[in-house]
């Protein structure tokens, strides 16, 4: 008893050690701060270079994905985690004590891309995004997919057409742009978009999940039409495919403990 009492104080002490390194890191409130502080990003990512374009002086803690990335600095391991703004955004809302800063690290524009040369599914998904900002539903939709609280809203029922077939490439791990929902539906901000695109072009939408950096290669080689799942607009991209006009500006973000 006397040993279990002793190793019982001693578990206490170690823990109280721990928990008040954790309460000793710097409150971060700006980007500025984080220069020299210990980052959390995801394994197999470029997010840690982007971060160093910035902040020369970060340092870096590697996990598997992004949510243990963020939840590592819920922990009081790493002072933030860095990955792309709206993906960080949606993690902060389901877990409390996190928050992204307003301010980013990078910015980038998102959009979808098509083959070289398919200038009319570009127009027409174009067509649809610039509808939905000028009669509110775009707004409403960010909301949907992206609330300050909570988990993303169900996909609004969007009948498409019975023609053609538009195939639609992603990859269903970027929640709240591409994800399975509980009953294994691919839904998200870019599969709306592209259903609404369908529905324009009386076509029948068929959604093609499979892994991030197998999108260009299938698109490109006529395997589908359409591709989107949070995908950077960038020059080099633009060598091989058509993008749409940005439909959200997002970028790499930093999220800390609030």
């Amino acid at each position: 008893m006397k040993f279990m009492r002793r190793s019982t104080l001693a578990a206490v002490a170690v823990t109280g050690v721990l928990l008040a390194a954790c309460d000793q890191r710097e409150q971060i409130t700006t980007i500025a701060q984080l220069d020299g502080k210990q980052f959390a990003v995801p394994t197999g990512t470029v997010a840690d270079q982007l971060v160093t374009s910035k902040l020369a002086n970060a340092k870096f803690l590697y996990f598997n994905t992004v949510l243990d990335a963020a939840l590592a600095v819920k922990a009081g391991k790493a002072d933030a985690a860095a990955y792309d703004e709206p993906i960080l955004k949606n993690i902060a809302a389901k877990n409390p004590g996190l928050v992204v800063l307003a301010e980013k690290i990078t910015t980038d524009d998102y959009g979808f891309a098509f083959r070289l040369g398919d200038s009319t599914l570009k127009a027409a998904a174009d067509s649809v995004v610039t509808a939905m900002r000028a009669n509110g539903e775009y707004e409403q939709m960010v909301d949907r997919w992206l609330p300050a609280q909570g988990e993303p809203k169900p996909m609004p029922d969007i009948p498409t057409g019975s023609g053609e077939v538009l195939r639609f490439g992603t990859a269903a791990v970027t929640e709240p742009f591409s994800f399975m929902d509980a009953s294994r539906h691919v839904v998200g901000l870019d599969v709306e978009i592209a259903a609404r695109t369908a529905a324009k072009l009386g076509r029948r939408l068929e959604i093609v999940n499979m892994d991030f950096g197998a999108m260009i290669p299938a698109l490109m080689a006529g395997k589908v039409d359409m591709i989107g799942a949070c995908i950077t607009i960038t020059a080099e991209r633009k060598k091989s495919v058509l993008f749409s006009e940005p439909y959200y500006v997002g970028g790499i973000s930093a999220i800390v403990r609030q």
